[in-house]
């Protein structure tokens, strides 16, 4: 018995951009900081993004894990995924939803989801509360199939 496979010719720039991500699911403390930044900043250099890309997305990794780390409960889980957009989302078992703070000039913390905002095209909270997300637009990418 002989199997044929049959290849339908596609038209160039059809193909579906490849998926990229990561999980990471850990306890919290504050080394697991440093520690999320240095994973992101590794997958970034890996998936080939611009390194402003990049930097902005280890900042904001850096600032949702602070925050699950700092005001969550339980453990924490850092998902970030590369497609048509680059997605963060950080997930802790607090139900409180993440909120920007109004912070004084004497303030040493509490801006860290005024720069997400700041940093990302669009951010929030999900309806349970539990996690904090946040989309970045991604370079388009050239014909030789870098971005």
């Amino acid at each position: 018995m002989t199997t044929a496979t049959a290849v339908a010719p596609v038209a160039a720039g059809t193909l579906p951009r490849a998926v990229l991500a990561f999980e990471v699911a850990f306890t919290p403390s504050k080394a697991r900081v440093a520690q999320m930044r240095r994973i992101t900043h590794g997958h970034m250099a890996l998936w080939g993004l611009p390194s402003t890309l990049a930097d902005d997305v280890v900042l904001t990794v850096s600032e949702l894990v602070t925050n699950a780390v700092q005001h969550g409960r339980g453990n924490v889980r850092l998902w970030v995924r590369c497609a048509e957009e680059l997605r963060i989302e950080v997930r802790d078992g607090n139900p409180a939803p993440a909120q920007v703070r109004t912070t004084t000039d004497q303030d040493e913390s509490g801006r860290g989801l005024l720069l997400v905002a700041g940093l990302a095209r669009k951010w929030g909270v999900s309806q349970d509360g539990r996690t904090t997300w946040a989309v970045f637009c991604l370079p388009r990418v050239g014909s030789d199939g870098r971005r």
